[in-house]
């Protein structure tokens, strides 16, 4: 079956390769569920390991398939499988166990190992392929009203987990209330951030570079949530007027953002990092007024990167309440889908080059599970998931 993949350590050698059909007898015990892919996201992570930046191919094989965010369908279980059945909608998880213990109490997504196991990044094949096959424990079910919009939930999943490590963190003060949020970014992590904090009752104060209008301008105007561009306000200008921020989520990709982020955080605040910085940028900082505000205001700095099952489940909560409240908003960061496997390049190209995108994403295979025709009208050809 076809997949796209590339060459670990060699810049744009992203191909059209082979791989054999899964079965649901390689997972041991009964416990295989196969799954046929139907759409898959793509990210700046792709970019990076496509640019050779970062990435390494399963043991025995000379290349890595890619793509990590991934909606599906349930083709066939393994005779010890109760969790699922063919015709279920599932999104699989990223992460694999280690050999440390939080691996192996599920939470491999903190393993405290050097060495992660990451399926479509490192040492693992990726979801950009026709069918996969894993263990129910890696698998999340999504209700069928929520399929056109499941590809959404790998990046939202990470959100949710930071989000959720704060407020476990916070358990130090017994009572956190927080009501002011800020978000550093206005991209596809930056809007699902503002949707995840206001399905969460926050006030939230949206930044970016954007200073005209635009689609992304447009989706934060119909959460309720209030954009600063920050050529005109500052970070700091703006926490004067609109904070002081409980919670601050950073998602920009540009590291001096977070210490500018830092002095502008509340007492009793946290900063959420999502940004995977893999550069030798350097810049200078107030770090003793920094330090000093820290202490004395008993401020806190989380990161949050990869995502074990709660966490993509607490998004599918978030994901219904948001199709409630803001029917067809998340469809509408689907923004450039992709026809098919063989058009990778098209798929690369609109992730470097097109500004506008969103979302960019590959329609792999045709839902099959679509209405029946009516009587009396030809059958065409169609898929139940929209393009967006």
């Amino acid at each position: 079956m076809k997949a796209v993949a590339v060459i670990p350590g060699q810049p744009d050698s992203i191909h059209l390769a082979e791989l054999p059909k899964p079965s649901v007898h390689e997972i041991p015990n009964g416990r295989g569920v196969l799954v046929q892919v139907l759409r898959v996201g793509v990210d700046g992570t792709d970019k990076e390991i496509n640019a050779a930046e970062y990435g390494m191919a399963p043991p025995g094989d000379g290349f890595l398939v890619i793509g990590h965010e991934c909606l599906g369908r349930v083709l066939e279980v393994g005779p010890a499988v109760s969790e699922f059945a063919p015709g279920d909608y599932v999104v699989p998880t990223v992460r694999r166990p280690g050999g440390s213990f939080y691996d192996q109490i599920g939470q491999y997504d903190m393993t405290s190992e050097d060495t992660y196991f990451e399926r479509g990044i490192n040492l693992r094949h990726g979801y950009l392929t026709e069918r996969f096959v894993d263990d129910p424990e890696y698998l999340v079910k999504i209700p069928k009203g929520l399929k056109h919009v499941a590809v959404l939930l790998e990046p939202t999943s990470i959100i949710e987990k930071g989000i959720i490590q704060a407020y476990e963190a916070q358990r130090r003060f017994k009572i956190w209330r927080p009501r002011k949020a800020a978000v550093l970014g206005a991209g596809t992590v930056g809007l699902l951030a503002a949707l995840s904090l206001r399905m969460k009752g926050f006030d939230v104060t949206s930044f970016g570079k954007q200073g005209g209008p635009s689609r992304n301008l447009d989706l934060l105007a119909e959460l309720g949530v209030r954009y600063v561009p920050t050529n005109e306000l500052s970070i700091r200008e703006a926490a004067k007027r609109f904070g002081p921020f409980d919670l601050m989520f950073e998602a920009t990709g540009y590291s001096p953002v977070v210490f500018e982020a830092m002095e502008c955080l509340g007492k009793n605040g946290v900063l959420v990092l999502a940004s995977v910085t893999g550069g030798d940028r350097e810049h200078p900082i107030p770090a003793d007024k920094i330090n000093l505000d820290f202490v004395l205001g008993n401020k806190l700095v989380v990161g949050t990167v990869n995502a074990n099952r709660e966490y993509f489940e607490a998004g599918v909560y978030d994901f219904a309440r948001a199709e409630l409240e803001f029917s067809g908003w998340l469809s509408k960061l689907l923004t450039h889908p992709v026809e098919g496997l063989d058009n990778y390049r098209d798929m690369m190209r609109l992730l470097t080059e097109e500004r506008s995108a969103i979302k960019v994403y590959v329609n792999v295979a045709y839902d099959q599970q679509g209405p029946t025709p009516r009587l009396g009208h030809e059958a065409e050809p169609r898929c139940t998931i929209p393009n967006g």
